[in-house]
């Protein structure tokens, strides 16, 4: 008896099932990355004794930061969500360590204009350092506004901020994400940073 060659439709779908797999292993390993930053903090230096970045803090992590890292200013990204346990904890736990609080609120899914951009540099600028800036996750909003630091504020070269919005921290900086609106937001931005628009 003579083998015959697979048909065109087999091959598709074999092809369907091992992109499907891989499209599985894929979520799955995108969501234990993101859960993995909630859970460890996601907390890096973006310069040392100046600023550093994080997912959304305890009050012990807080604590720590302050013993470990001086920490003066908390830069909230979420915004005031006053009557959430996390929040109302927060802004108590700063407090009660005489640490600065300031809310700026961002959407990931949401670019921000040059208006906000340059609200938010000025609030950077002119907070006691060294500051701890977060979102819910340190990725997305964290990751801009630690890029917008380094450009603006630091005046370090663009692959040096553009590095902010990384993998490396969660950020996913593909264009069919909601959060790519952080790496729009950025580009556009480039003129006003006085980086060359790339």
């Amino acid at each position: 008896m003579q083998k015959t060659s697979p048909t065109l439709a087999s091959r598709l779908r074999r092809f369907g099932r091992g992109a499907f797999v891989a499209s599985i292993g894929f979520a799955a390993n995108a969501g234990g990355f993101y859960a993995h930053m909630l859970w460890t903090t996601n907390f890096h230096p973006v310069i040392a004794g100046e600023l550093y970045r994080s997912s959304q803090p305890s009050a012990s992590n807080i604590a720590e930061f302050q013993k470990q890292y001086g920490i003066r200013t908390i830069i909230n990204l979420r915004g005031d969500n006053s009557g959430h346990h996390w929040y109302d904890t927060e802004v108590a736990q700063a407090k009660a360590l005489n640490i600065d609080h300031i809310d700026f609120h961002m959407s990931s899914g949401r670019e921000l204009t040059q208006e906000q951009a340059a609200q938010l540099v000025d609030i950077m600028r002119n907070a006691p350092k060294p500051i701890l800036i977060h979102c819910q996750a340190g990725a997305d909003r964290t990751g801009l506004a630690s890029a917008l630091y380094l450009a603006a504020i630091a005046k370090t070269n663009e692959a040096t901020a553009e590095g902010q919005m990384s993998i490396i921290y969660g950020h996913l900086p593909f264009s069919f994400t909601r959060a790519y609106a952080m790496d729009r937001t950025f580009e556009k931005l480039e003129p006003w940073l006085g980086l060359s628009a790339s």
